[in-house]
């Protein structure tokens, strides 16, 4: 099953992702697929450390302007774009329609815009949604 775990970059409950990553492990074995936003900050930074660390299978969306990374979902020739903000939405896109689940960690009070985009995009895609304060 490919979860998708996103939120926001001023998300620092370290141990609610990590506990949340080890449940899915714990249900979902081998079956599980951890897709990420490639943030260096926040719940991104927190879900790919932990994905990582628990052994879970861990790929990123990460936005066009970016380089390619061992992790990275999309093709080569995806990557290197010039810097555009619009690159941050198209890649909230990508990721809402390739996972089947989502889970959003939002820090109260944070308006997070990337991170409502993507549940948006995953609403409009018929996905369940899970946001974690």
């Amino acid at each position: 099953m490919k979860i998708g775990i996103i939120g926001s970059t001023k998300y620092e409950n370290k141990r609610k992702i990590k506990e949340t990553i080890f449940s899915l492990q714990k249900k979902l074995g081998n079956d599980l697929i951890i897709f990420g936003a490639g943030d260096s900050d926040g719940a991104g930074k927190y879900a790919k450390k932990y994905a990582l660390e628990l052994g879970c299978k861990y790929v990123e969306v990460n936005p066009s302007h970016t380089p390619k990374n061992l992790y990275s979902y999309m093709r080569e020739d995806w990557y290197g774009k010039t810097f555009n903000i619009k690159n941050f939405f198209v890649r909230n896109k990508i990721l809402a329609k390739s996972i089947d689940k989502l889970i959003a960690f939002v820090h109260t009070g944070d308006n997070a815009k990337g991170t409502v985009s993507t549940v948006n995009y995953a609403v409009e895609f018929n996905k369940k949604v899970i946001v974690i304060t």
